[in-house]
């Protein structure tokens, strides 16, 4: 139990040298590969702010550790059975809620303005690497735990869920890549992968809000959020509104700034609220997507920032 408590805390300060070796080895390999245009490689600036808030992140988790862990300890306690980490068949079963949370938590975090204000940096360069992966969302640590507490009330020892969630990200850094086209065809059925994953950083209107999927994306095909991504539609990174800038603090505050003013300046509650909780496309005169698209109104002229 030592050690799942020990790993549970450190798996990811411990993984840091990963990263940094595989961010070196993919930048070799995207400067000596001549044969295919990879979308922007490496910029300096936006790399060190990727780092940078990868680091933040790391903060906030050891900053609400203990609001955190009071939580769990408390839903844990009152506990409606006990799945004990000691047992094999303990770890699947974490395994298949801890991914189905997470697909619920970056779905909401997509379609609810104020959680898409906190994940928005995530998605906010324009650049697709390994560097990408550790743009974190900065605020996601003052709330997102709220998600996983169920499985502390199911009777998954906090430890064991704290470790599972971590697997996860680290699962996920390797898919932040153009390096890797595809996939073996039965593992892009089942997992998600770079492929997968590109589309979920795409801002071309076919591929917004689709592939939220951790390790799995079961989940995606399941709840009608899949889109594969297409080999004449390559993904344009970023945000439908760029912010072009490397200033951290409009980085990481910048969607919540906009939605305050917006609220704020609106005299109907209704629409307050809906500026707060509402999707990011939502306006009082209806939904604002990008000309391209699906949904897309005809010369809709943009007053949203995200999404």
């Amino acid at each position: 139990m030592e050690q799942l408590i020990w790993w549970s805390r450190n798996l990811l300060i411990v993984a840091i040298p990963f990263f940094l070796v595989t961010m070196l080895a993919e930048w070799i390999a995207l400067r000596r590969d001549r044969h295919r245009d990879y979308t922007l490689g490496y910029a300096p600036r936006d790399t060190a702010v990727s780092l940078s808030l990868g680091l933040i992140k790391l903060g906030m988790m050891a900053l609400f550790a203990g609001i955190s862990g009071a939580l769990f300890a408390t839903a844990y306690e009152h506990r409606l059975f006990t799945l004990p980490p000691t047992e094999a068949w303990t770890w699947p079963l974490l395994f298949l809620g801890d991914d189905l949370t997470f697909y619920w938590y970056h779905r909401l975090a997509h379609r609810v303005r104020l959680f898409w204000s906190e994940h928005v940096n995530h998605h906010s360069s324009q650049y697709y690497n390994l560097g990408t992966a550790l743009r974190q969302s900065t605020l996601g640590p003052a709330y997102a735990f709220l998600y996983y507490l169920p499985l502390a009330l199911i009777g998954f020892h906090p430890a064991a869920i704290a470790l599972m969630a971590g697997i996860s990200l680290l699962y996920q850094y390797w898919i932040h890549t153009e390096t890797i086209d595809r996939m073996p065809r039965w593992f892009e059925a089942v997992f998600n992968t770079p492929s997968h994953h590109r589309v979920h950083h795409a801002s071309n209107g076919i591929y917004l809000d689709r592939n939220y999927g951790g390790i799995l994306i079961i989940w995606d095909r399941l709840f009608g959020t899949f889109q594969a991504e297409l080999r004449e539609l390559p993904p344009r990174y970023g945000l439908t509104h760029n912010i072009n800038t490397y200033f951290l603090p409009k980085v990481i505050f910048h969607e919540l700034a906009f939605l305050l003013r917006k609220a704020w300046a609106e005299p109907r509650w209704s629409h307050k609220l809906m500026w707060i909780f509402g999707p990011p496309e939502w306006t009082p005169d209806g939904a604002d997507w990008p000309p391209d698209h699906p949904l897309a109104r005809p010369a809709a002229t943009s007053s949203v920032q995200g999404s």
